[in-house]
Parts: structure tokens; sequence; C-alpha cells
């Protein structure tokens, strides 16, 4: 929220005593919330809908609930106003300043560019580079989708890696005929998109909500992040092609006639021009760079913030198709965006009717608890939180508390939430958009599988990402001490 805004949001009434009864109908508001996003695809409404109308609701009600006794008596959801440098007052409706604007146009401008980029061909080169670096050994195939799905997450969204992989191991497994691992392959990818999620700060939502919160830079979060990321995804590969049986190739013959299959592979065949193709990776290792060293921009170009840098860059891809724009607008999620604005005006709603402050003293007594018992019962309890409901509202809530706790920046505690929001998202098939993705990938392909054979499945491995989730932010603190 820029400086600005935030004036506008600052009152004298915002500090007095709400009444219990109040924070009450409002936490029950919050939990109704939460259990309608759990419950989406039963109620049939979208994310954006859901979370609009109790965004309505808390608005609605928070300027018909007064607090505050005689001259001091005051809506709990007051209008406020700016300052300009002329002097001149600006009337602005709550909701304004209630959305974190910064962290909306890194979703617009991040999905917009890596869109145009797309067209390129330049992520499915790489796939099939990949398929036929493998010599169409099962193992080695799984590795380098594993890393393939690691790295699309990091610089995509997981959604869009999901999607990518997924279709791309259908299609090379079917060639290879060996159908029978497309299950092993495909949970696991889904898994793994979710671990390749916390690569880079802008990598999943959860990181840019609690990244931007805590004041964690890009570099900072890579350097954090990338050796857990490459530990999980090793351990992960590992225990898949125990629990799957994906065994490598053994005899020459196999090797042969697999080297065979690939070699009919043909990577150019989506790229539609060789000049566009180098162009985008030219621009694709700019914004990344760019990103990486935002902090360190000249001419105070670094308050501009990454929301600008993703929107220049999508500008930039956006002028390789300046007369048909509107087809990329098209393919914008502006459901997830309209979700990420709804969400920010009741947690902000939350925030002044003290609900947030009574999480946070439920939060402050468990960060009481002994040293490291702390952080690590922190991390459990957000990722069995996120495996039934939306990570997104997880994160942005545990993030405010935080914050509101004064929480040091260097603390594990934003590591923890961090970890949790991500990692919980593999414990069943609802817990993230791209284990949805997987499971909907999978069942495709005429495999049956429920949600209780994905819970079995996937149980084991989140379980085993999210120990070493707690070893490592133990041992990362300790070390840090």
């Amino acid at each position: 929220m820029s400086g600005l805004l935030l004036l506008a949001f600052e009152t004298t009434e915002a500090h007095a005593e709400v009444p219990t009864g109040v924070t009450v109908l409002f936490a029950i508001i919050l939990a109704s919330m939460i259990a309608a996003l759990a419950l989406e695809e039963k109620i049939h409404a979208k994310k954006s809908i859901i979370v609009g109308a109790f965004a309505g609701l808390c608005l609605i009600l928070g300027t018909l609930i007064h607090v505050g006794e005689g001259d001091a008596r005051h809506a709990l959801i007051p209008f406020g106003e700016i300052t300009l440098p002329n002097g001149h007052h600006l009337g602005i409706p709550v909701y304004i300043p209630a959305i974190d604007w910064g962290v909306i146009t890194i979703i617009l401008g991040a999905s917009l560019f890596v869109e145009v980029t797309s067209r390129s061909g330049v992520f499915t080169w790489m796939a099939i580079k990949l398929t036929k670096k493998s010599g169409g050994d099962p193992f080695k195939l799984l590795v380098a989708y594993g890393g393939l799905t690691v790295l699309f997450s990091a610089v995509l969204n997981n959604v869009t890696a999901m999607i990518i992989v997924g279709s791309l191991t259908t299609v090379s497994l079917k060639k290879l005929h060996k159908t029978e691992l497309l299950l092993g392959f495909l949970l696991v990818e889904g898994l793994l998109t979710n671990v390749g999620g916390m690569l880079t700060l802008i990598s999943s939502v959860p990181n840019i909500i609690v990244g931007k919160t805590a004041g964690i830079s890009f570099v900072a979060f890579f350097k954090y992040a990338a050796p857990y990321v490459l530990i999980s995804t090793v351990a992960t590969l590992a225990m898949a092609r125990v629990r799957f049986g994906i065994k490598g190739l053994k005899t020459q013959e196999e090797k042969d006639e697999a080297a065979r299959m690939v070699a009919g592979f043909d990577e150019t065949e989506s790229v539609p021009s060789k000049r566009f193709f180098w162009a985008s990776i030219g621009i694709l290792l700019m914004f990344i760079a760019t990103l990486a060293g935002q902090s360190q921009l000249p001419w105070d170009l670094d308050k501009l913030e990454m929301g600008f840098i993703a929107l220049f860059f999508a500008g930039l891809a956006l002028l390789a198709y300046k007369h048909e724009v509107d087809k990329f607008y098209s393919t914008v999620d502006w459901d997830l965006l309209a979700f990420f604005a709804a969400l920010f005006v009741v947690i902000n709603v939350m925030e002044h009717a003290m609900v947030l402050d009574a999480l946070g003293d439920g939060i402050a007594k468990l960060l009481a608890l002994p040293k490291h018992v702390n952080s690590s019962v922190l991390l459990i309890s957000s990722a069995v939180a996120s495996s039934v409901t939306d990570n997104i509202p997880l994160a942005a809530m545990l993030a405010q508390i935080l914050d509101n706790l004064k929480t040091d920046p260097e603390s594990p505690f934003w590591w923890c939430v961090i970890l949790g929001a991500n990692l919980g998202g593999n414990i069943t098939p609802i817990g993230s958009a791209s284990t949805v993705v997987a499971a909907t990938i999978i069942a495709r392909q005429q495999i049956k599988m429920g949600f209780m054979d994905f819970v079995k499945l996937a149980v084991p491995f989140a379980a085993m990402q999210i120990v070493l989730a707690v070893i490592y932010v133990l041992v990362v603190s300790m070390i840090t001490d």
C-alpha cells in the first residue's frame, strides 16, 4: 500500500475500542468466507463472487455499525481522505486504500508478460529439448520434467507450469508407450509445482503477499528458498522412483529403442518466428534480472516497486502484438484479480473490527512457545490449514498478523508461513490450483483417482516435504543466530 493511500486510511477513530460482540460477528463472517471457499466447487461459484459478496457484506455492516461514545462515536469503517500538495482535500472510499495495488499490478503484469512470451514457443522448446536429452529413459525423463516443473513454476505461475509440463508429459509417455507411468509423473509434477512455487518472490501469490509485507527483497528471498527447493525436489523425485516404480532403462536394446522414439520429436515446430523466439529469451532474461536488481535501480526508480516492473515489461512484450492486444487481455485471469481486490477489502475490515488483533493474540501465545518449537508449530499449522482452504487468504491474514506484531523481517516466522502455505497445497487435490489441474489432467487420461485416492498418494510426499521444511528452518535459524 502506498504512503499516500495509507494516509487516507489512517484516522484517529480507527483506534477506538471495538465491542467484543462486533469482533465475534466479523470473526464468524471470516470463518464463513473461508468455509465457502473450501466448498467452492459444491456451491458452483467463482472465488471472486464468493469473496466479493463477503466484502460487500463487510463494508455494509462496517458502515452501519458505530463504535465509540458521544462525539467520538463513528462508523466502524469510516471513509478517509487525502490531502494533496496544494492543500485540497480529496475524499476516498475505504475500499480504495484497502486494496494492495502493488500485488494486483504484479499479478496483472506478470500474467500478460508470460502469456506473450509463451507465444514464442520458448517454453515448449525447452521441454522437448529436455525430453530428447533424456534419451527416452523413464527416470531421466522424470528428473527432466521434474526440474522443468520447478523452473516453470518459479518463472511462470503454478497452473501454467502444470498445464505445459502435464501436456508434454502425456504426449511423451504415449510416444514412448509408457502410459502406465502417467499417474506417477503427473502427480509428482503437480506436487513439484508448489515446491518450485517457493523459489522466487513472484513464483506464487503467498510469496508475493508475505514477502512484500515482510520487506524481503527478490535476491534475499531466492537465497533463502533455493537450498530448500533443491533438497525437496531431489527427495521428491527419489521417493517417486520407489513409490511408482519409475526405473531407468537397463539393456542397450531398450535404450536404443527409446532414443529412436524421441528422435522424432521436433522442438522447432512450436516456434513461429526465430526473431521473436530469441527476442523473447532476451526480454525474459532482462525481466528476471530487473526484478533481481529492483532495489538497486538508479534515479529512485526502485520506489516504483515490482508491480511497475511487471507492467513495464508486459508493455514491451505486447509491442510484438500491438494490433491484437485484446487477445492477451482476454487471457488475463480477471477472476483472480477481482478475488484479490475483494480479499484485501475483507482483510482490512477484519483489521478494523479487531478480528486480526484477536487472532494475533492467539498467534502471539503460539510464538511465545519455546524457541524453535514455535516456528515448527506455526509452519505445520499453516500447512494443515492451507490443505483445506485457499492458501491465499490464509497467507494474507497471517502476514497481516505478523506485521501487526512488529515481527522482525529476519524472523523465521515469515518463512514458516511461506513454506507452510505453499506445501499445504500438496496434501489434498483442492489445496492449490495446480493440484486441481494435475487431478484434472489425470482424469482426462481415463485414470481413476478420487479425492481420497489423491490424498493417500500425496500425503507421504507432502509429509516428507513439510518435515524437511521444519528441519530447514530450524537449521537456518541456528546458523543465523
